[in-house]
């Protein structure tokens, strides 16, 4: 990393918070931020990664780099490239794969593969009764002993309708949190 370059690795999943992922993108692209996305195939369902002007990778970009020994891995050299790791959203789902230790994904393998030095954020994102289901709150636990860190959920009427707890934090607060890390690792050096 050099002394003023920070490199972000937005990891998205299947929730409908994914609608976000462009907006959080242009943010961090106006801060002067290098960024890449990785994807789920479900999360790509709620927007159009070909409005981005950035490398938006998904589960076939890692099969094609990799066709014998010496190839790039690609799910190694993003976990490389990147300072900072953001899962936004985290989905139900994927966040029951990663506690878990499955990584049958490139976002799940990257995650897996991950430096525990370099920061890592998670946004969850769930129905209200998802969120508050008791293995979610077991699930997040785990995913903090690692020492990953959560951005909070924020209650607000839900796309589906409920309303309660679970929605994504708002773009502003992740970019927030982005740009004070992004502070600290540029004073560390």
């Amino acid at each position: 990393m050099d002394n003023k370059k920070i490199n972000v690795l937005i990891c998205c999943t299947g929730s409908v918070a994914a609608l976000k992922i462009p907006e959080i993108v242009a943010r961090l692209l106006q801060e002067k931020i290098e960024v890449k996305v990785v994807t789920t195939d479900r999360a790509l369902h709620f927007f159009d990664s070909s409005t981005l002007s950035i490398p938006v990778l998904t589960d076939a970009d890692e099969w094609k780099a990799w066709t014998k020994r010496g190839d790039p891995v690609l799910h190694i050299d993003l976990r490389k490239w990147a300072d900072i790791l953001v899962i936004a959203p985290l989905d139900a789902n994927t966040l029951a794969k990663i506690s878990n230790g499955i990584c049958d994904n490139l976002l799940t393998c990257v995650v897996r593969a991950w430096d525990l030095k370099k920061p890592l954020f998670f946004a969850p994102a769930m129905n209200t009764y998802m969120w508050e289901h008791p293995l979610t709150y077991e699930q997040i636990e785990k995913l903090e002993s690692w020492g990953y860190r959560e951005i909070p959920v924020v209650e607000k009427t839900l796309v589906c309708g409920d309303k309660g707890a679970g929605a994504m934090a708002e773009v502003s607060t992740i970019v927030e949190i982005i740009l004070e890390e992004r502070g600290r690792l540029v004073t560390d050096r």
